[in-house]
Order: C-alpha cells, then structure tokens, then sequence
C-alpha cells in the first residue's frame, strides 16, 4: 500500500525539521519546502494528502502560497505561524486552510489536529472540481508549548479511518437532501444549491451549515460545532477553546456572506447570543 504523501513548507529549519519528524513518524512520506513557490511546485508535483504552510516567509507569504495551493489541491491544509491576531486568523480561513496552528504548539497537538481532519471526508463537489480529489477540516484544541526537535513525539501511526456521519444527525437521514427558504444541501454529493445556483463552500462552512439545518429549530452550540469539525461524536466532553470559539465565528461569517446574508436580518441561521446558532423558522 502507498504511504500517504505529506508537503511541509517552513523557512524556519529546525521547524521544517519538526514537522518532517511528525508526520514521517505518523507514516507519512514527507517533502519538504523552504519558501512558498517551491512548495507549490511540489504539492503539484507529489499530489499530497496534508500540506503544512507557515505564514511569514520570504517572497510570497503563506496566504498567498495557500490561495495558489488551493487552486490546485484540496489536500487538507494547515497553516502555522507565530501571528496569532484574528484578522491573521480570519484571512487563513478565506484563503482555504482547513485549520490554524499559533506557534509555540506541541507536536501532539499537530498530530491530534491531522488525525481528525483524516476522520472526515476530503471530498466537496462544489470546491476545486478539476481536481477531483478529497478533503476535510480542523480541529483540536490548541496546548501551547515551545517546539523543539527534542520534543516528546507520539509514535503511534496515523490512520485514516473512514468517515463517520455527522455528530448530532440522525445516520438513517444522513443523506437525505436538506432544503429550506429556497437553499437546499445535498449531503451525498456535497452540493448546495441558492434558488438553483451552485454556492461554492469550504468544507468547514458546509458541514456547519448540513448540521444547522439539519438541527431544525435546535440551537447548536459552538462547542458542538467545534467538536463536529473534530469528528467527534455525540455531546462533546471537552471546552471550547478561544481558538475554537474564534473559527467557528468565522467560519459562519464566510458560510453567511457567501450565502448573501445579513446577520441582523438573517434568512437562515440565526444567532443565539452566548451559545451558538440555530436555522430561522
């Protein structure tokens, strides 16, 4: 069986080196980049299944190398950097990264995240059709600690296991299509649909979108929507990090403006101030 191929684009070497470590370890066949366009060039070339991306880089920034990355692949895509502000944070989702690490992190925690990206399925039928791959989303909280190559690594191989159904809906109606005010989801084929029109999503904003409307008037929290992009099953255990709390906002931020919708008017999500969202009646 084929190793699953990984792409690490780091200026910084001993971090380069780091994440080379962890995902060699997890059984990955790793490729290594120091700038942007190189990187680009081997995720085009090697057709890798997880690409990791650091935002400050020489010549063009991690944002732009995920843009271009996104354009070709829909590997799932993590990006690291020291920059931790949500403007940073917000523009790294746009761009198409399916996850946001802030450095200092713990190769355990990189791990954790990879892994539930693997559990959930890579493919989207709206998102980068010509490439005809597969894709998935983020996870993990975040558990800040300094890097270094001396760090305790998890030995543990990596699996990708196969998918599970969506935490929270029902597994008999899990493919059953979702319509509501004119906007309709089809869970099998990853397609939604505005008054006919195609709306292209991330994988993130259509799975937080199938799981509110498939939650009819159920408030969904943002700590079940956090564990949902986890994989996770059933009522999550854990609490919602700062991190967690601040992508599922943007991730509904881009899912409503995508959609042409205003928060203060909102058509079909609205917000439940201090716990999360649920569909509009």
């Amino acid at each position: 069986m084929d190793e699953d191929v990984a792409v690490v684009i780091e200026d910084g070497e001993d971090i380069r080196e780091l994440l080379a470590q962890v995902l060699t370890q997890g059984g990955f066949r790793v490729h290594t980049a120091a700038d942007g366009a190189t990187g680009v060039d081997l995720v085009r070339e090697h057709d890798p299944i997880v690409v990791t991306v650091d935002v400050n880089m020489p010549g063009i920034d991690g944002f732009e190398t995920a843009r271009q990355i996104r354009s070709i692949s829909t590997a799932y895509l993590v990006m690291i950097t020291a920059r931790g502000d949500e403007i940073d944070t917000l523009v790294g989702l746009q761009t198409g990264a399916d996850d946001y690490i802030v450095k200092p992190f713990r190769p355990r925690e990189l791990r954790a995240r990879i892994e539930a990206m693997m559990r959930r399925p890579r493919s989207l039928a709206s998102s980068h059709p010509s490439v005809g791959q597969v894709a998935a989303s983020p996870a993990a909280p975040s558990a800040p600690s300094v890097p270094t190559p001396q760090s305790t690594l998890v030995t543990a191989p990596m699996q990708a296991a196969q998918p599970p159904s969506t935490p929270w809906i029902d597994d008999d109606i899990d493919a059953v299509p979702l319509e509501h005010r004119g906007l309709r989801l089809e869970p099998g084929a990853r397609v939604v649909e505005l008054e006919g029109s195609e709306v292209e999503l991330t994988r993130s904003e259509f799975d937080i979108l199938r799981m509110l409307l498939g939650s009819g008037r159920r408030v969904v929290s943002k700590l079940q929507l956090a564990g949902m992009l986890r994989g996770e099953r059933g009522e999550p255990d854990h609490y919602l990090s700062e991190h967690d709390a601040r992508a599922i906002e943007v991730h509904v931020a881009n899912l409503r403006r995508k959609l042409g919708e205003s928060p203060s008017e909102p058509r079909w999500i609205e917000t439940v101030r201090g716990v999360g969202y649920r569909r509009t009646a």
